[in-house]
């Protein structure tokens, strides 16, 4: 069933137990949202494509908000659905959250990333610290006790950028349903084989990014895999890119130039792989400055 499209002016969309949840078009035309105090939009990316922004305690009408007013990217939206299913998901999440009962406190505590200039408790023993640049999860001694031995990090820091979803998947109680799904993708995603003895599961191709990118380093450990790519000066219509075997790095690891044409070229997920039947060897000159006045072999 196709989601009702969003209206172009202000409505609202509460829903009992929910933060309130207004739609709108914003003064230049594209799809809004609020949720609370966080603004949401679905702006316009390359190629046709779109992407979730989001804004924080934007004091006018959605029919006034601007561009300039959201700074948070928060992935690729498919259509115009997948952005109100994103809206409601966050509400849900916002629900959830309050019904918790988080206490923001003071604190100047020291973190491996600095002062705290604040925290949140979860519960007794979990806090989440900010910082000026970063942050994360302190567990106190007893509570780190509880995390899987091949997860447990000495002092109980658990940074927010992965290391978080350590916490949510031991302490599953303490975060919301959202929380816990992008804790799963995350101990999934980075830390598999830990995921694999917890559960006692096998993860299948598509299932873990590191996993995956093992096998795919292995069955391409010889090939030719581009590290570096810029637009071709020389050849219009073609990217001039540095690969090595493997896409390994540092000194001593031989390096070869091809010409692939511009729209063939896409990073995918681990690296663009050489075909060397239609790929060629390039000698000549470079645009890449480290290059200038070297060849290839």
């Amino acid at each position: 069933m196709t989601a009702p499209a969003l209206p172009t002016t202000t409505t609202d969309d509460s829903t009992s137990g929910f933060p309130e949840v207004a739609f709108g078009r914003s003064g230049d035309g594209f799809l809004a949202a609020r949720v609370a105090d966080t603004a949401f939009a679905m702006l316009p990316a390359r190629e046709g494509r779109h992407y979730l922004a989001t804004g924080w305690r934007i004091g006018r009408p959605i029919a006034e908000w601007k561009l300039s007013d959201f700074y948070g990217h928060f992935g690729d939206l498919a259509d115009e659905a997948a952005f109100r299913a994103k809206i409601v998901e966050n509400a849900e999440h916002q629900c959830e959250a309050r019904a918790l009962g988080r206490r923001d406190i003071a604190s100047t505590a020291r973190t491996p990333w600095g002062p705290s200039q604040g925290a949140t408790v979860y519960a007794e023993g979990v806090v989440c610290h900010s910082t000026a640049g970063h942050g994360g999860f302190h567990l106190s001694a007893e509570r780190n006790r509880s995390v899987h031995s091949m997860l447990r990090a000495r002092g109980g820091w658990y940074e927010e950028d992965e290391g978080w979803a350590i916490v949510a998947i031991t302490f599953p109680n303490l975060f919301t349903s959202y929380e816990r799904r992008c804790a799963e993708r995350t101990i999934r995603d980075s830390w598999p084989d830990a995921w694999e003895a917890i559960f006692g599961t096998l993860l299948q191709p598509g299932e873990s990014r590191e996993k995956d990118r093992r096998a795919f380093e292995t069955e391409h450990a010889d090939d030719w895999i581009v590290v570096s790519a810029i637009t071709s000066d020389q050849h219009p219509g073609f990217v001039e890119v540095v690969a090595t075997p493997g896409g390994r790095r540092g000194a001593g690891t031989e390096e070869r130039r091809f010409l692939v044409p511009s729209d063939e070229y896409r990073m995918g997920r681990f690296g663009f792989l050489i075909d060397e039947t239609r790929h060629p060897v390039y000698s000549g000159p470079s645009s890449f400055i480290a290059w200038q006045g070297r060849t290839s072999p």
